[in-house]
């Protein structure tokens, strides 16, 4: 008996290089969740195991870096990628690791989610390792997606204002990057602002606050969901033949409103602290 193929359907790939959440809210965790939601196929590269639940992080144990490049050979010599995506790095070694293997023009757009302050306001990333991750990351990213503590490390400067985030972005695309997404969810004001900078200009999205202790994993599962969007729309030229430009625009605006609808219909019963967003939800259909 034959396999029928005359139905099957491709993905688009999106692989990510982060750490694992053993709580499963944020992380290579909620990057899977969040990238199969969008439709696109999620492989991935540990840098790092957490012990971890929705009160905080109990231990950390870092992946050697030669490791983690055998497990990035591993993807790319067979499945392959459309999208590369990048989270927890941790150290200056895992960072100059990824970059070695994507610093070339031939490499798959690169989505820098710099994980550098989580959601509680910890710093996740020694000093020194920033300005690695601005030289050999930034430098050649596709996307950058900072939000504002990150935005501020980053830029050296206060982000705190819509005015603020701009100067952010255009110091982030004067490294190198292609485009900034600064994301506005550690503000005060009812409505969160999020910045998305192209070579083409600014564009502003606005959506209500939610009052919820379901933000855990907020910034990986943005960044994971637009990577997805991105990667349908690279499986969908190959599928057709017909080059051309990502639409960045409206991927950001999908993913934006996944998360939006994940934190809204997030679940009540999964911890007793900061719980995780519902991964289930889906975006919606224009």
């Amino acid at each position: 008996m034959t396999q029928d193929t005359s139905k099957a359907a491709s993905l688009g790939r999106v692989l990510v290089i982060a750490g694992s959440d053993s709580g499963g809210g944020a992380g290579i965790q909620a990057d899977i969740k969040s990238i199969m939601a969008q439709g696109a196929y999620a492989t991935t590269a540990i840098t790092a195991l957490t012990a971890q639940n929705t009160r905080g992080v109990d231990d950390v144990l870092d992946v050697p870096p030669n490791f983690v490049a055998r497990q990035i050979h591993a993807i790319m010599s067979d499945i392959g990628t459309d999208i590369v995506k990048t989270g927890m790095l941790h150290r200056r070694q895992i960072i100059e690791t990824v970059a070695q293997h994507f610093d070339t023009k031939q490499a798959p757009p690169l989505i820098v989610d710099p994980v550098m302050v989580a959601t509680s306001g910890d710093q996740l990333l020694e000093d020194k390792a920033i300005d690695v991750v601005m030289q050999l990351l930034v430098a050649s990213a596709y996307l950058v997606t900072p939000n504002l503590p990150e935005a501020s490390l980053m830029t050296r400067r206060d982000v705190e204002t819509l005015d603020d985030m701009k100067r952010a972005a255009d110091t982030i695309m004067n490294k190198g990057a292609h485009a900034a997404l600064i994301k506005g969810g550690h503000g005060q004001e009812r409505v969160v602002y999020d910045l998305l900078a192209q070579p083409s200009g600014f564009e502003v999205f606005e959506h209500e606050r939610l009052i919820s202790k379901n933000t855990h994993g907020t910034g990986c599962t943005l960044a994971s969901a637009l990577a997805g969007q991105l990667a349908v729309q690279k499986n969908q030229m190959r599928d057709t033949q017909k080059a051309g430009e990502l639409d960045l625009l409206t991927a950001t605006h999908k993913a934006l409103d996944y998360v939006h609808q994940a934190i809204a219909t997030a679940p009540s019963n999964i911890g007793s602290g900061h719980g995780p967003l519902n991964h289930l939800s889906l975006p919606r259909q224009e």
